[in-house]
């Protein structure tokens, strides 16, 4: 059975960083292969885990429907195969194969752009099958979502077994938190359990308004990553964050969260 791990949260509140340090504990404390999700349209995950990335899903649809309109324009059928004989679904399920990124212990999709012009309902079916015939290869499955959660609304994906929402330590952060917990409710999958993490403290205190604000959200909070210098140091540069050290705060808080919910 694959363990699936969610984020969601507001831009800017470090889910990508979050993602990273899930990959990590895993990586380290749990036997059997992970998928990497990246569902944030400005795809950036794969720079924290050391990857390159060439190939998107995004890319994928674009050219598929690229290559309907190509067959629809010399007379071929919306429905029927693409030239050489190839149905939508083996063009589909060879490209996102190919798509994978590979890293250690680990592999790595990113959904890319969002969607422009046109019918992609078709498209996004075969979609969602194929990588959920893919995801039940790993032991886990990590997504980081954008804010919106498009990528769990659209259901391309199955059942979510946590979904961490990350939040900075403001007010502003927390309410955005709030109506995205809220948003859960709204989606067609079940999501098991649902738990805030609040991400970058300085100082390590938390100001009264602050808790008040996180004792009022329908969801727990999990636990509470500190603002760190070295994990700054590390974006800035561009180094890869499943380099940090087993003694960074971030990884540490992060693995106590993971000890409990896992």
């Amino acid at each position: 059975m694959t363990t699936t791990i969610a984020l969601a949260g507001k831009g800017g509140v470090g889910k990508t960083t979050i993602a990273a340090m899930i990959i990590k504990y895993l990586m380290q404390t749990r036997p059997g292969p992970i998928l990497a999700i990246d569902a944030d349209p400005s795809s950036n995950l794969n720079m924290v885990l050391g990857l390159e990335l060439t190939w998107t899903i995004g890319d994928i649809r674009e050219d598929l429907l690229a290559q309907v309109k190509s067959t629809l324009t010399a007379g071929g059928a919306a429905m029927g195969t693409l030239p050489g004989g190839v149905t939508k679904r083996e063009y589909l399920d060879y490209q996102v194969r190919s798509s994978l990124s590979e890293g250690e212990c680990f592999d790595l999709i990113a959904m890319g752009r969002s969607e422009g012009a046109g019918c992609y309902c078709a498209v996004n079916h075969n979609l969602r099958q194929v990588i959920d015939a893919i995801s039940k290869h790993y032991r886990y499955m990590v997504i980081d979502n954008e804010a919106g959660m498009e990528h769990l609304s659209r259901r391309t994906t199955r059942d979510v077994q946590h979904l961490l929402v990350v939040t900075d330590p403001t007010l502003r952060g927390v309410t955005a938190a709030a109506r995205i917990a809220d948003f859960r409710h709204h989606l067609d999958i079940h999501i098991e359990n649902t738990g805030l993490i609040l991400n970058r403290l300085p100082g390590g205190n938390m100001p009264a308004a602050l808790e008040t604000a996180v004792d009022a959200l329908d969801i727990p909070l999990l636990g509470v990553v500190p603002a760190d210098e070295q994990l700054a140091a590390f974006e800035l540069s561009g180094r890869p964050l499943l380099a940090l050290g087993d003694d960074s705060p971030v990884y540490q808080a992060m693995a106590d969260v993971l000890v409990e919910i896992l």
